[in-house]
Parts: structure tokens; C-alpha cells; sequence
């Protein structure tokens, strides 16, 4: 992506992680976890016509999970590879070049279990437990000791333990099977959630002692965690009300969102957080700006319920734009859409839930930044937004307001 584009919010997120690669270039010589659900068998092919169509379906490998950055896009399909494209400007796409695609590359010959991907940077977790992170590295959100930009994978430490990991824009968190949670990149505003010290940590820190940790998700500077007993915590910038704990402040360690003990799930963005709860119910809070939280007026520095539905079944939360799926197969996305990355055909920003297209065959399996992905029920993987580095993967770099399918090499 090019730094002068997406307004205020490329200004904010993307073209600061490009001032400091360049930088860090210089000087020597740089949001919820992405889940997706396994997929069944892929359908017939149609003709070229019809690839734009969301009710048409191409024969391609079934995708289970997905993830995309502030430019690029990563896949595992039904067999463990991992495929990435789009923006490679520090090397996020793990093929060995800064060249971008605009179409599905492999990542080495390994077998994935989990993927996610930061603004100009990635991670993932291998089918053996390892944890693998490449790209941009300019406040050691590699974890690999370094500042120094990756352009393939490198291993995070000698651990095979790894269950999950969230790579933001600076920092990334990950949670092993111990039920342990591990943090590293810039501590800046505390989002790593040991102390506002060290500045950085360029290899994972444990957070506290704790070992019932589920799941985590990272913001730009801020961290929210599930636990197994379906309490939320949340650490780091608040200065939007992103924690949920009604201030407008800072927390240098994992702080509880109120009392509840139903969430289910958490995504971060920019400065919003949502979760959803287990009676289907779908709360956000934080920045409000373009209607990103999906009601309300204003920030908000507590939960605030997103209408009255209580069948949503998971959510997911980048840069100023949300997504939600709900339990009948639709998704609905609303907030930012300067790229048409909430699928509803327009440009225009949207402060409620708005459904995209009409199909009810949406998986949990979906992310949202500039540009959004969606895999349906049948494998089949559709992206929409921004594309002007070929992250849509459809070979193109012309923009998208609707969602058209991505076809990964069977």
C-alpha cells in the first residue's frame, strides 16, 4: 500500500509502520486471532464471467483459516500450506523477496496451523507447535532478538508448545498450551502488559504468572485477553476508553473488564475493542469515529451492546472497520470503508451493522482491515476492499466493494 493512501487511518496505522521500516533501513542497513473452519470440498468451476458473482464458486483448494494485514493477505488451505500475497514491501509475505503479488504465493514446505498477520508483518504457528514470524521487525515483533526485517520465517525461540498468536502493528502475543501468555515488540504504551519497562522486547516475556489464558488479540496499543474461565482482561492504551474500564488512561498490566464471566472471544483495532458474549450478544467500545463500535455516539470508555440480536456468533475488529458473522451464516461488517472493505457495494462509512450481500454461508473464518476476506461453508475464499497491492489476490490491483473469490492452487 502506498503510504499517501487511506486518509487519516493509513496515516495513523500504516504510514507510521512505513516511516519507521524506513527508518530502521537507514539506520541498518521494516487484529481477535484470524480463525477460520475447516472446509469441505471445493465446487464446480465457473467461467470468468461469473467470478465476481457471490453466488458463483470456482474450483480451488478449501481454505480453513485466513488472516490479512494493513496491504497483505495470508491462507492455509484444507492441507496445512500456507499462501501468501499482496504488499511485501518488508518481506511479509515469507517468500524470500520484497516483491509484491498479486496473486497466492507459498511459504516454504512446512504445514501451518495457525496464521495471523500485523500491518507490514506475520506470524504463525506449525502443525509441530513451533512459532514462526517474518516481515517487518523495527520494534522486535519478530521475537527473534532482533530489529533486522525477515523476508522468510524465523523461528521464535526453541519452544513447541505454541497454541496461538496476534501479531499487531508493534507488538505480538501469543498463548501456549500451557495456558501461559508471552508478549514482545514495542512497550511504548504498556500493551505488553508487564510494566511500562523495558521500551521494547525483542523475544517473548512472560505476562504474570498466570496459566489459564485462551486467547489474546492485539491492538495498535493496546492487548485484550480471554481466560478459561471466560473472563476478559485488557492492558495498555486507553486513551480512546479502548480497554473497556472506563478511563481514558493507561494500564501497565492485565486489568479485568468489569465482572462478567461469558465473553467468548475479543478482537482488537486500532483504538476499539468488541467481543462477543455467550448469550450471542455483541459488545464494543473504544474510538467512535466512524462508527465502528456499531451504535452510540461518541467513544465509549465501557461495553456498549451493538443493537439487540443475540445470535452473533464471532467478530473481528482492525484499524476503524468491524465484522461480525452471526449464528445464521450472515456477516455484517460496519465503520471505516473508504476501499469498500465492508462488502455492501458502497464507499460510505456505516455507524450499524450492515449485511453483506445475502448469502448465510459465512464461516467464523473472516478478518477485516483496509481490505476483508470471508471463507464460506464450502472452502471457498472471497475478498473485497482495498487492493492496490494485489492483497484481494485476484491478480488485479483494482478495488473491490463486493466480495469476489480468491482462487489458492489445488
Amino acid at each position: 500500500m502506498n503510504g499517501h493512501q487511506g486518509g487519516r487511518v493509513w496515516t495513523r496505522w500504516g504510514r507510521a509502520a512505513r516511516t519507521a521500516a524506513a527508518t530502521a533501513t537507514a539506520s541498518i542497513g521494516v487484529a481477535v486471532l484470524a480463525i477460520g473452519l475447516t472446509a469441505g470440498p471445493a465446487v464446480a468451476r465457473v467461467n470468468s464471467a461469473e467470478r465476481g458473482s457471490p453466488n458463483a464458486s470456482l474450483a480451488a483448494a478449501p481454505v480453513s483459516r485466513i488472516s490479512a494485514g494493513s496491504a497483505h493477505t495470508c491462507a492455509i488451505p484444507a492441507d496445512a500450506t500456507l499462501w501468501c500475497w499482496g504488499d511485501n514491501y518488508s518481506g511479509q509475505l515469507g517468500d524470500g523477496t520484497t516483491t509484491s503479488r498479486p496473486g497466492p504465493a507459498r511459504v516454504g514446505d512446512a504445514t501451518w496451523a495457525r496464521i495471523d498477520a500485523g500491518a507490514s508483518n506475520t506470524c504463525g504457528v506449525r502443525t509441530d507447535g513451533t512459532l514462526w514470524c517474518w516481515g517487518g521487525n523495527y520494534n522486535g515483533q519478530l521475537g527473534d532478538g532482533t530489529t533486522t526485517n525477515r523476508t522468510v520465517p524465523v523461528r521464535v525461540g526453541d519452544a513447541t508448545t505454541w497454541a496461538s498468536v496476534s501479531a499487531g502493528p508493534n507488538h505480538t502475543c501469543a498463548v501456549r498450551t500451557t495456558g501461559t501468555l508471552w508478549c514482545w515488540g514495542l512497550n511504548r504504551s504498556a500493551q505488553l502488559g508487564i510494566g511500562t519497562s523495558p521500551y521494547r522486547a525483542t523475544t517473548p516475556v512472560q505476562v504474570g504468572t498466570a496459566t489459564t489464558w485462551a486467547s489474546v488479540a492485539t491492538g495498535f496499543g493496546h492487548t485484550c485477553a480471554v481466560r478459561t474461565d471466560r473472563t476478559l482482561w485488557c492492558w495498555g492504551d486507553s486513551t480512546d476508553g479502548q480497554l473497556g474500564l472506563g478511563i481514558l488512561d493507561y494500564r501497565a498490566t492485565p486489568t479485568q473488564v468489569g465482572t462478567v464471566t461469558t465473553w467468548t472471544g475479543v478482537t482488537t483495532g486500532y483504538a476499539h475493542t468488541c467481543a462477543v458474549r455467550a448469550d450471542g450478544t455483541l459488545w464494543c467500545w473504544g474510538e467512535n469515529g466512524y462508527g465502528q463500535l456499531g451504535g452510540g455516539a461518541g467513544f465509549q470508555t465501557t461495553p456498549m451492546q451493538v443493537g439487540s440480536a443475540t445470535t452473533w456468533a464471532r467478530v473481528d475488529a482492525s484499524v476503524d472497520s468491524s465484522c461480525a458473522v452471526r449464528a445464521d451464516g450472515s456477516l455484517w461488517c460496519w465503520g471505516y470503508n473508504a476501499y469498500g472493505q465492508l462488502g455492501d457495494g458502497t464507499t460510505t462509512h456505516r455507524g450499524t451493522p450492515t449485511r453483506v450481500g445475502t448469502a448465510t454461508t459465512w464461516t467464523n473464518g473472516f478478518v477485516v482491515t483496509y481490505h476483508s476476506c470471508a471463507i464460506r461453508t464450502d472452502g471457498g475464499l472471497w475478498c473485497w476492499g482495498n487492493n492496490t497491492s494485489g492483497q484481494l489476490g485476484d491478480g488485479t490491483t483494482t478495488n473491490r466493494s463486493n466480495p469476489a473469490q480468491v482462487v489458492l492452487p489445488g
